[in-house]
């Protein structure tokens, strides 16, 4: 299995659920979807990250509840994740997900996990070479293009601070949707 690959964003249709308590026979935790395509060609993999809930700063409602390395793949409908650690604990049901090739040492990165989430907003971003040259000159400052780490905070003076670390330079991303994969960033 690769430590990373090049698609942000290789399937996000339908909806999952899981219950943190049904399992596999190796003790893995079961993701069911709902018009989901988990086991087709060109979909899920193993070694993938599972995004569960959506990820958007701008939008308050918008409920991200965290990352999981899928370890199995049942069917279309069914997958396993190896570790919760990554997830929040809300409970996922009929929640939207994406599936991503990000560097899946970041799922269990602390620095990275929805769990430990206070007051800083981290998050790994994959940023084609078009989303980093627009971000350049924005409070985004991405260097380069590939898997990147973009942290966010509100100073004391309630102003906006943005770090960026390039986890993965690469160029060739595939990226999805949200505002700051395709070359819109969100500042």
């Amino acid at each position: 299995m690769a430590l990373w690959g090049n698609n942000d964003n290789v399937t996000s249709a339908g909806i999952v659920t899981c219950d943190y308590t049904t399992t596999d026979s190796e003790g893995n935790v079961i993701v069911n979807g709902w018009l989901t395509e988990f086991g087709a060609v060109g979909s899920a993999k193993t070694g993938d990250v599972i995004r569960f809930g959506l990820r958007d700063p701008l939008d308050a409602a918008a409920v991200y509840m965290g990352d999981a390395v899928i370890v199995s793949i049942a069917g279309t409908q069914q997958l396993s994740i190896a570790s919760t650690h990554g997830l929040s604990g809300v409970a996922i049901a009929g929640t939207n997900f994406s599936i991503s090739e990000l560097p899946v040492y970041t799922v269990e990165d602390a620095k990275y996990s929805e769990g430990a989430h206070g007051t800083e907003d981290s998050y790994v971003y994959g940023i084609s070479t078009a989303g980093g040259a627009a971000a350049q000159n924005t409070a985004y400052q991405i260097s380069h293009a590939g898997w990147v780490g973009v942290t966010t905070y509100m100073d004391t003076h309630n102003n906006l601070r943005v770090k960026t670390e390039t986890l993965v330079a690469a160029s060739g991303i595939q990226t999805g949707n949200a505002p700051i994969y395709d070359g819109n960033p969100l500042v």
